[in-house]
């Protein structure tokens, strides 16, 4: 059937350039829309899921990869709100569906956490599906949701995905045709170029046409054909008048996380001297007298031998001086001890930096990590002290202090501690050892809480006791 645009009242069209693109594209069953941050990306797919729902028979199906992703403020179903109502449509808040007039078209959000969570789909079918960040879902979950892509209604099955650059993620092998291989950003000419694939024995083999893989293959083989359309900030016109400060979001962030979402890099991965170089950070002699001021601790409890290489226990005392912004790393120290000489150490190091300063710990999950922090509570009584729970990997944890050590933001105090700290830092994240970044981490994103909310000093609970 041929692919009409419905009328609608949505505020705001297509935006000139790849978003068009994506949105135009008919013959592909698979296109992606990728590359940097900002694009219009999740917009687009929003509106393409929109495009056959007053066709009777059509389903459509977004995905994320977890069900905090399609809720969370700005993810897909806040999206949603604004868009589908212009189309008339009706939204069923308990099952994450809107119904589309006048066939009461379905058009479904949804996630796939688990590889085994594919089976949760078994004997579904739907003439469209979305999936919004690819990269965030394997290469089964995808292969898989591929044979559910079926269509009764008239409408040829396709599917449409977004994503961001990851050097790491099955997808940059997917797309790489689509890119140079010496700078990792997409190649202009090619974006919306289609190829076509086959899958024999868990392997794709790619040619320009259908026919090539039919020669190659076999006659009976049903090559699929895929576009990768690539996108930038610029090319959404709307979020920079809207938001033009989002720019300057991306270019404070850590060089890796900058390369992929401002420049659309598929081949740059973390490295040692990425995250950290001592070139970037000054070394002082003393400190502003009135800041705020906290000394985090990344516990470890092994002692070292000759037979084995344990993690550090690792910690900085990190201020922040009011007037200015700028963050200075006033001490660090490391240790492999036993728990109980740990324990020690954090208490010596309470009393000499005095009450002011607010000693922070990771909570690990389950009793075991609350009994570890009900401890440390009880040696440290007459001291301020926050446990925290660590969410997302060590580089995206790392990644504000590093941003502001490149920005120049960042001083040490002189001392003799000083260079352990810096080959450790730029070892980051290649060597065998992350105590030192991640007590960096932790004791910057606890300072960010505090200066925010001005903490109130942790208590115990009576859950806790």
């Amino acid at each position: 059937m041929g692919r009409q645009r419905r009328p609608t009242d949505v505020e705001h069209g297509p935006q000139p350039g790849p978003q068009t693109a994506f949105l135009a594209q008919s013959e592909a069953d698979i296109s992606i829309y990728g590359g940097a941050a900002g694009g219009g990306k999740s917009w687009a797919l929003l509106y393409e899921a929109a495009h056959y729902a007053d066709q009777k028979g059509f389903t459509g199906i977004i995905f994320r990869r977890n069900a905090t992703q399609v809720r969370n403020p700005g993810g897909l179903w806040d999206e949603s709100m604004r868009m589908y109502p212009d189309f008339n449509a009706r939204p069923v808040q308990q099952t994450l569906e809107w119904v589309f007039p006048p066939h009461g078209t379905r058009i479904k959000f949804a996630h796939i956490e688990y590889d085994s969570t594919v089976l949760d789909y078994q004997g579904m079918q739907a003439c469209f599906m979305g999936f919004d960040e690819l990269t965030h879902f394997t290469r089964n979950q995808f292969f898989y949701m591929l044979s559910r892509n079926r269509s009764t209604c008239g409408v040829r099955p396709y599917i449409r995905a977004t994503c961001n650059p990851d050097a790491d993620s099955w997808v940059a092998d997917f797309v790489s045709w689509w890119v140079d291989p010496a700078t990792g950003k997409a190649i202009p000419e090619r974006s919306g170029a289609l190829r076509w694939f086959v899958n024999i024995s868990d392997t794709l083999h790619w040619a320009d046409s259908p026919e090539e893989l039919k020669a190659a293959w076999g006659r009976d083989v049903m090559p699929k054909s895929v576009t990768f359309i690539s996108a930038s900030l610029k090319d959404n016109k709307i979020l920079m008048d809207k938001d033009p400060g989002y720019l300057a979001n991306l270019k404070a962030l850590p060089l890796v996380e900058r390369e992929r979402l401002l420049e659309g890099n598929w081949i740059i991965r973390p490295a040692a001297g990425m995250y950290f170089r001592r070139d970037w950070v000054t070394v002082v002699n003393a400190a502003p007298n009135v800041m705020d001021v906290v000394r985090y601790w990344d516990l470890a409890a092994t002692p070292k031998t000759d037979h084995n290489d344990p993690d550090f226990t690792a910690c900085i005392k990190l201020g922040r001086d009011p007037d200015t912004g700028r963050f200075y790393v006033l001490h660090g120290m490391s240790m492999r001890e036993t728990p109980l000489n740990v324990e020690r150490a954090v208490r010596n190091m309470a009393a000499q930096d005095g009450v002011g300063v607010i000693i922070g710990l990771p909570q690990d999950p389950g009793q075991a990590g609350k009994s570890q922090v009900l401890s440390f509570a009880r040696a440290l009584e007459g001291f301020q002290m926050r446990a925290r729970a660590e969410t997302g990997d060590k580089m995206t944890r790392f990644g504000p202090f590093s941003a502001q050590c490149e920005a120049g933001n960042v001083a040490f105090v002189r001392g003799d501690w000083n260079d352990e700290f810096f080959r450790a830092l730029e070892g980051f994240p290649d060597a065998a050892h992350d105590d030192h970044a991640d007590a960096c981490s932790g004791a910057f994103n606890l300072l960010a809480e505090i200066v925010e909310s001005r903490f109130t000093p942790w208590t115990a609970s009576p859950e806790w006791l």
